[in-house]
């Protein structure tokens, strides 16, 4: 069984092929339960998908190369043609998979050094995909040390330390931008984790003034209750864009909700008042086309990349603290990948003998007509009992040997003497030469 990593991020592509890309969490069960139900005789066995405004990234485990099938999958999923993304993944097998989810677990791979909300990320695509019984030993057990390795990262050093998420990120440009935020009237679009975030950072940065509009109101409600705010939905629009300074957005609409239109329309009524509107959504919110208005600022994600705050740099600091950590929970990760590897060895020795044990109790027992039905399940057990303990000690020995640095020489070893068919899995995990597929 290998692992495999298909993504695209912030430093591979542009936003706009990322919205296009992007799946909401209904699309994730949908394209996950398709494959369940046996998406083209897909030969990936198990799949996480992880989707965030920075990222779009799959994980499956399968016993043949599906790199093209992932990339076929998320063409599907997504209704992008293959040929529109290719060049811009980047594609990671067993352990370089790992690796790279570790880093992006402990915020090494983020937009912003150290962020979060990755990690809660990744602990719900986990979760979809159990929810549709497409994660299976091998990503659960990736997904967990992952997880792990994150949560560390997080404690044990200072990486995440002064949070500086693309929510407060946003509103520290939205400081720097007006200039008196603590007096300003500010408009979050949405209700969902980032907008609660958004708000957070607001309230933290002084704002007193916070309207959150969201489409159903009871959601409104409930996260301005929270931090004392005020709730509306959509249709009180256009009347809270003539009384903001800031617009914050971050809903998960499939398209646009703020057009250009609608925002000329607004500025009219308030000529000279200078309007900073921020989108942090995953397809945009806000058309683009608002930068254009006069006395408007229009701020997305990829701008605000180039405003990161000059705290990152603390951060990273941190780095080689969080990569010692990362190395050590690989070395565990890695020892696992050995001895599932060395897993199909034992059980092609055990079945091996099995076959043998079944072969020669029929032909005893067509020796022995006249025993009865107990005493040939007496015989039986006896038999069974005998190849358990008989295989015992070199299964063991196997099992312990999967992590060393000759494995692959045990394995081919083990295969040898048992008579089994050679198997590489070892000799390309440990990068070393397989004995007997050299001699052949």
């Amino acid at each position: 069984m290998h692992i495999f990593c298909l993504g695209l991020n912030h430093t591979t592509t542009s936003i706009k092929l990322r919205e296009q890309l992007s799946l909401n969490e209904d699309a994730i069960r949908s394209a996950l339960a398709h494959l369940a139900c046996g998406y083209l005789s897909s030969p990936i066995a198990e799949l996480v998908i992880i989707s965030t405004c920075n990222r779009i990234e799959l994980y499956a485990a399968s016993n043949k190369l599906a790199i093209a099938d992932l990339e076929a999958f998320l063409s599907d999923s997504s209704g992008v043609p293959e040929q529109q993304f290719h060049a811009h993944t980047y594609r990671f097998e067993d352990l370089a998979t790992a690796r790279h989810l570790f880093e992006v677990a402990a915020g090494l791979d983020s937009l912003v050094i150290g962020e979060p909300q990755i990690l809660g990320q990744i602990v719900r695509g986990l979760e979809l995909s159990r929810g549709q019984n497409v994660a299976g030993p091998v990503l659960n057990r990736l997904f967990q040390a992952a997880i792990h390795a994150g949560k560390r990262a997080r404690t044990e050093t200072a990486i995440s330390r002064n949070p500086a998420s693309i929510s407060s990120l946003a509103a520290s440009v939205a400081e720097k931008a007006l200039g008196h935020i603590k007096t300003a009237s500010v408009v979050v679009l949405g209700a969902g984790e980032m907008a609660e975030l958004t708000v957070e950072a607001l309230r933290k940065r002084g704002v007193e003034k916070i309207r959150v509009i969201n489409r159903t109101l009871t959601r409104a409600q409930g996260l301005a209750r929270r931090w004392g705010a005020e709730s509306a939905t959509f249709e009180f629009l256009h009347e809270s864009l003539g009384n903001a300074d800031i617009l914050i957005s971050s809903t998960g609409a499939p398209h646009t909700i703020l057009s250009a239109r609608t925002v000329d329309a607004a500025m009219r009524l308030r000529p000279e008042r200078p309007l900073v509107l921020i989108d942090i959504a995953v397809p945009r919110d806000i058309d683009p086309d608002v930068a254009d208005i006069p006395h408007v600022k229009l701020i997305d994600i990829d701008g605000l990349n180039a405003q990161l705050e000059d705290s990152l740099m603390h951060r990273m600091n941190e780095v080689p603290h969080v990569k010692a950590i990362l190395a050590e929970e690989l070395s565990g990760f890695k020892n696992y990948l050995k001895s599932m590897d060395m897993l199909p060895i034992i059980a092609d020795i055990q079945q091996k003998a099995d076959d043998i044990r079944v072969n020669e109790l029929e032909k005893t027992l067509r020796r022995l007509p006249d025993l009865t039905d107990v005493e040939r399940e007496h015989i039986e057990i006896l038999t069974k009992s005998l190849v358990k303990k008989i295989m015992d000690n070199p299964t063991r020995r196997l099992r312990a040997e999967a992590t060393c640095p000759h494995a692959p020489e045990y394995a081919s070893v083990a295969r040898t003497l048992f008579g089994l068919k050679n198997d590489e899995s070892l000799c390309r995990l440990s990068g070393e030469a397989c004995p007997i597929a050299a001699a052949d």
